[in-house]
């Protein structure tokens, strides 16, 4: 038990256009170096190219897109007895956020575009449409859960 006081969380401030807590952690998932300013120029701008892709409100397109990358499960490595098995285990809700704008951003990087609002507008596009790099990621984990699903009672 450590003797150290427990660390409290604050909480988040919502982004100041949308009023949302979940752009707000997105816009600091992508920040580079502590430049805010810039994270948010380029999500508001990916945001307003959405508007015009789609014609719908680039906020429940973003949530649609951040809710079908998310995964439901991963696999842990465990070692028992000489042998290491990929153990299939469920994620909790603030991991599965994570792991879903994580996604979505390191596709959007690694994407081929003109600037990175576009590169990023067009990877939230595939997400709402479950197609696209991120969503490939959340299928191939899935996948993999499915294929060691044997191993499930090695889960600690």
């Amino acid at each position: 038990m450590g003797r150290k006081k427990k660390s409290i969380d604050r909480g988040i401030l919502p982004d100041p256009k949308y009023n949302s807590v979940v752009v707000s952690k997105f816009v600091n998932r992508m920040m580079w170096n502590g430049k805010r300013a810039v994270s948010l120029r380029i999500v508001h701008g990916a945001f307003e190219t959405l508007r015009v892709k789609t014609d719908k409100e680039p906020l429940e397109v973003f949530l649609k897109a951040i809710d079908n990358v998310k995964p439901m499960v991963e696999v842990k490595s465990r070692r028992v007895g000489g042998a290491t098995y990929q153990v299939p285990v469920e994620i909790r809700e603030p991991r599965r956020e994570a792991l879903g704008m994580r996604w979505i951003i390191n596709a959007a990087r690694s994407r081929a575009g003109r600037g990175m609002d576009e590169r990023l507008a067009t990877e939230l596009l595939d997400a709402f449409n479950s197609t696209g790099s991120a969503f490939k990621k959340k299928e191939d984990t899935h996948r993999m859960a499915e294929a060691n699903k044997a191993f499930t009672h090695y889960r600690w």
